[in-house]
């Protein structure tokens, strides 16, 4: 579907393990899994277990305009909970489906080969290979930006330091930033561009002392900063310093330091309910007032 809008869809907002149940119904308990919207492309974050509902929806639009689907997926890092619902992903298992599948390298494994562990047998019963659409997996460097123009089906990457872009205002542009403070190997955030409008994507990173200044420049005065916020002072400071994971008031240092439009706390802990997911959201109201909790569901409109 080609759309004028630039769409952000949060389809799992959960951290570390799918919680399902009574006291996670109104944030969600699926894992990771963000979708952008932007003209005709459909870019996905992370395919943690919100990236099998999305696949369904997906199904349903391609079924409604008559068009196979095409979806380029970034992958953050190859943790269980960004990677876990991509075997059960419906449009891998669809012939007609075109993925593009980008991230970064793990301990000098190419992506594919370490994609590839998710989904090999015994641990699922389908590789990687013989699922049915066809992909295109790729590492990701940190130097390199991955372009889309709205009348063209096609990415295109480019190394930022040596290749000469040509850019227009309807070129949407992926930036990425390698943050080192998640285990072992650091984590990929994303900055997505299109006519003037930005996200920043920044999971499983944790502050340090003064604000990580390397994410605040690199989030500098976007529109909306989608930040780990897993867990309350409290509990960081009790038991959870170098997990890789932030607290609410680590992400308002980084929204108001980079003059962010708005906020939004993700990566919820899936130890936490509901009640305690929304008292985080008030507390870190009250030090950058535009801000809201990530919830299965939310539709935000950049």
């Amino acid at each position: 579907m080609d759309t004028d809008q630039f769409i952000v869809r949060f389809w799992g907002t959960r951290g570390s393990y799918p919680a399902p149940g009574p006291k996670t119904i109104r944030y969600g308990g699926n894992t990771t899994c963000l979708e952008l919207q932007i003209s005709k492309h459909v870019l996905v974050i992370d395919a943690g277990t919100g990236i099998i509902n999305l696949g369904h929806d997906l199904i349903r639009r391609s079924q409604q305009s008559g068009l196979p689907i095409v979806a380029t997926i970034f992958l953050t890092h190859m943790h269980h909970d960004h990677t876990q619902g991509f075997p059960y992903f419906p449009p891998a298992h669809i012939g007609s489906s075109t993925l593009h599948i980008l991230g970064p390298r793990t301990f000098d494994q190419e992506l594919e080969e370490t994609l590839n562990h998710a989904v090999l047998p015994p641990s699922f019963p389908v590789s990687l290979h013989e699922m049915p659409s066809f992909k295109i997996v790729r590492s990701l460097h940190e130097t390199e930006m991955v372009i889309f123009e709205r009348d063209q089906s096609q990415l295109r990457i480019f190394n930022l330091y040596h290749d000469q872009v040509e850019r227009s205002n309807e070129t949407i542009c992926v930036r990425i930033h390698k943050s080192y403070a998640h285990p072992r190997n650091g984590v990929y955030i994303y900055r997505v561009e299109w006519r003037g409008k930005s996200i920043v994507f920044a999971t499983d990173t944790e502050g340090y002392v003064n604000t990580d200044q390397r994410l605040v420049k690199f989030a500098k005065d976007t529109d909306l900063l989608i930040h780990d916020a897993q867990y309350t002072e409290a509990d960081y400071t009790r038991s959870h310093q170098g997990w890789g994971h932030s607290t609410p008031q680590m992400a308002c240092d980084v929204a108001k330091k980079a003059n962010v439009k708005r906020l939004v706390l993700f990566h919820h802990e899936p130890m936490y309910s509901d009640d305690k997911v929304e008292a985080m959201e008030k507390e870190a109201q009250g030090i950058f007032p535009n801000t809201l909790s990530a919830y299965e569901g939310l539709e935000l409109i950049i």
